[in-house]
C-alpha cells in the first residue's frame, strides 16, 4: 500500500516520469520515509507494551551476565537474519532494543545481520549464483553479526549513547516500575505507551527525513557503471576500494544483487563483489544519519570502522574460497 501511494503521488499526481532520476529518487524518498516512521512507531509501541508487562531490568541484567556464554549474540544475529529489513529499516528496532535496556553488543549483532541476510537476499542469490555461494554468504553474514556484536559489546560503548536515549531508558524504567507497583490495567497504560512512541517518532523525524533524502539522491543519481573500473580483477586493493565505495551508498538486497551479477559477469571477483554488496546493504550514510539520534559520532565511527574492517577481511576470504 505504501508503494502504491508513492507511485500515485510521484508518478500520478505530480506526473513525474517513472524512468527519470528525479522520479526514482522522489518515489524512493516517499516510500522509505513512510515505511520507516511506521516501523518506528509500531516497534516503539510494542517495546512499550513489553516494558509494561515484563521486568526489562531483569532481562538486561540476565543478558549482561555470562550465563548464556555468548548465545545472546547468536540469537540476536539469527533474529536479524529472519527480519526483512534494510540498514535504515533496522534502526527503529535497534532503537526499541536500546530503549528496552538490551545490552548494546547484542543490539549491534541484530543491526549488523538484519540488512545483510534475509529471504530476499537468499532467494536472489540462489537464482543468480547457486547454492554454494548462497550458503557461504548466509553463514558469513550471521557470523559477521555474532563476531561484530561480541567485539563491540566488549568495548563498553554505552557511554557513547546520546542523552536522549538515556533519558528514554530512565523514564521507561520508572514508568514500568510504577505501573507494576500500582497494578495498573493495560487499557489505562495504553495512552501513555502510544504517547511515548509518538514522542520517539517526533524525536527522530528530522534525522529520518535527512537520512532518507541522502539515500534517495544516491539511489537515483549514482551511475550504475561508476565503480567497475576500480574493482576489477588483478587489483590487490579492489576489496577495500569496493567496501569504501559501497559504504556511502544505500540499497537493499533486491536492489543490489542484479548489480552484483553485472560485476561478476564483467570479471569482478566474487569475493570483491560480495564485499561491495555487504558494505552497501549493511552500512550507509542514511543509516549513520538515523543513528545520530541515539549514538554520538564517536560511537557511529567505531561501529562503522569495525564492521568495515570485518567486511574487507571477509571479501579477501571469499576470493580465496570462491
Amino acid at each position: 500500500m505504501i508503494q502504491k501511494f508513492a507511485d500515485w503521488l510521484i508518478y500520478g499526481l505530480f506526473s513525474i516520469e517513472q524512468t527519470s532520476r528525479l522520479g526514482i529518487s522522489l518515489n524512493f524518498f516517499v516510500y522509505d520515509t513512510i515505511k520507516i516512521l511506521l516501523l518506528l512507531f509500531v516497534i516503539s509501541s510494542l517495546m512499550g507494551i513489553i516494558n509494561a508487562y515484563f521486568p526489562i531490568e531483569r532481562l538486561k541484567n540476565y543478558l549482561s551476565t555470562h550465563k548464556l556464554y555468548g548465545l545472546q549474540y547468536v540469537l540476536a544475529s539469527f533474529f536479524g537474519a529472519i527480519t526483512p529489513f534494510c540498514s535504515c529499516s533496522s534502526v527503529p528496532l535497534f532503537i526499541g532494543f536500546v530503549k528496552g535496556g538490551i545490552p548494546l553488543g547484542v543490539t549491534f549483532a541484530f543491526l549488523i545481520t538484519s540488512p545483510l541476510v534475509n529471504e530476499v537476499a537468499v532467494a536472489m542469490f540462489l537464482g543468480s549464483f547457486g547454492i554454494k555461494v548462497t550458503v557461504i554468504y548466509v553463514i558469513s553474514g550471521i557470523v559477521l553479526g555474532i563476531v561484530g556484536g561480541f567485539v563491540l559489546g566488549k568495548m563498553n560503548l554505552d557511554r557513547y549513547l546520546t542523552s536522549w536515549v538515556k533519558n528514554i531508558q530512565s523514564s521507561s524504567n520508572k514508568e514500568t516500575s510504577q505501573w507494576q507497583k500500582d497494578n495498573t490495567k493495560f487499557i489505562k497504560r495504553l495512552p501513555a505507551i502510544i504517547s511515548d512512541s509518538w514522542d520517539i517518532v517526533k524525536g527522530v523525524l528530522l534525522y529520518v527525513i535527512i537520512g532518507i533524502a541522502i539515500g534517495a539522491a544516491m539511489h537515483g543519481y549514482v551511475p550504475e557503471g561508476f565503480f567497475e573500473n576500480y574493482i576489477s580483477k588483478g587489483n590487490f586493493f579492489a576489496v577495500p576500494l569496493a567496501v569504501i565505495f559501497g559504504v556511502p551508498l544505500y540499497s537493499n538486497a533486491a536492489g543490489i544483487v542484479p548489480l552484483i551479477e553485472v560485476f561478476v559477469a564483467k570479471g569482478v571477483p566474487m569475493g570483491t563483489a560480495i564485499a561491495f554488496m555487504m558494505a552497501t546493504v549493511g552500512l550507509s550514510l542514511p543509516e549513520a544519519t538515523l543513528l545520530k539520534k541515539v549514538m554520538t559520532w564517536k560511537l557511529i565511527g567505531i561501529f562503522f570502522g569495525v564492521i568495515t574492517l570485518f567486511i574487507i577481511l571477509s571479501g579477501y576470504l571469499f576470493n580465496l574460497v570462491l
